[in-house]
């Protein structure tokens, strides 16, 4: 599977992310689900979690060292983002 890279991240409420790939197609990832787990506690932090930034080259998201995701989670896990039409 050909997963795209990533051209932007923005956090939103209620600790989702909004991804944009360079195909186009935007997500939106819920980090609730990964709360639970110990390098990811400090996405609680609301300041620490909006720091959120894309990696170098588009291959993920990350906060600092230890709390990052892939593209590949981002991209199969994100929903999809349906623009309605006018």
């Amino acid at each position: 599977m050909n997963i795209p890279k990533i051209l932007s991240v923005q956090a939103l409420e209620n600790k989702k992310l909004l991804v944009k790939f360079v195909n186009g197609v935007e997500k939106v990832y819920d980090c609730t689900q990964l709360l639970g787990i110990e390098m990811f506690q400090v996405l609680k932090n609301d300041a620490f979690f909006k720091s959120v930034r894309v990696d170098s080259g588009g291959y993920g998201v990350s906060w600092n060292d230890d709390a990052d995701l892939s593209e590949y989670e981002l991209w199969t896990n994100g929903v999809e983002v349906v623009m309605a039409s006018a």
